[in-house]
């Protein structure tokens, strides 16, 4: 096998409805797995408080984005409450062909789009317990609106629809036993990715 594709890197993708722990739970996993990086995508949104640009998000105008959509600089994106999400490509790209794992966690429309584009990620989607659980999730973080939530509950259940089209699901009933399990698929995904480039 050519060398350039036995150092080829994990492309994990991690999905789940708004206010079911994505982040929190990336941040975990980013932790454990030191190769293990993060893709920040290019939004059109303002940051919230605790937010930095180029740490979390790289925060573009408007025009800057349909730049970047109109020259192919993104992966895939998607609109969003009124907002746009996008995966910058070469920074994806080129972390996996160094040889180094990296992490996006976008929605499903994105997710979409990087199976098209490249067959060979692992998809995995966060399932919260129920839909009254991930309510009082949204409503207890305190930054969106109660006609925000109930637009969020709705694209929610029309995503957990589609876990099934993912190749692990994941029930995030607490953080340790969500995290613990996406371990274990991470370290199995690796090791599958060592065995083919022998």
């Amino acid at each position: 096998m050519p060398r350039r594709l036995r150092k080829k890197g994990l492309l994990l993708v991690i999905s789940a409805p708004s206010g079911c722990g994505k982040t929190t739970i990336s941040k975990k996993l980013l932790s454990i797995f030191p190769n293990l990086t993060c893709s920040r995508s290019v939004t059109t949104r303002p940051p919230r408080d605790n937010e930095m640009d180029g740490k979390d998000y790289f925060f573009v105008s408007r025009k800057e984005f349909f730049k970047m959509r109109k020259k192919g600089e993104l992966l895939e994106w998607a609109s969003n409450f009124g907002n746009f999400y996008g995966t910058p490509r070469r920074f994806v790209k080129k972390t996996v062909n160094d040889g180094k794992d990296i992490l996006l966690a976008i929605d499903v429309k994105g997710a979409k789009n990087i199976r098209k584009l490249i067959p060979e990620s692992v998809h995995v989607f966060l399932m919260p317990p129920s839909i009254a659980d991930l309510k009082k999730r949204l409503r207890g973080r305190g930054t969106d609106k109660l006609k925000d939530v109930k637009k969020r509950l709705a694209i929610a259940k029309r995503e957990m629809a589609q876990a099934k089209l993912y190749d692990y699901v994941v029930m995030n009933d607490s953080i340790k036993n969500a995290v613990a399990e996406l371990r274990e698929i991470v370290s199995d995904e690796k090791n599958k990715l060592k065995r083919q480039a022998v």
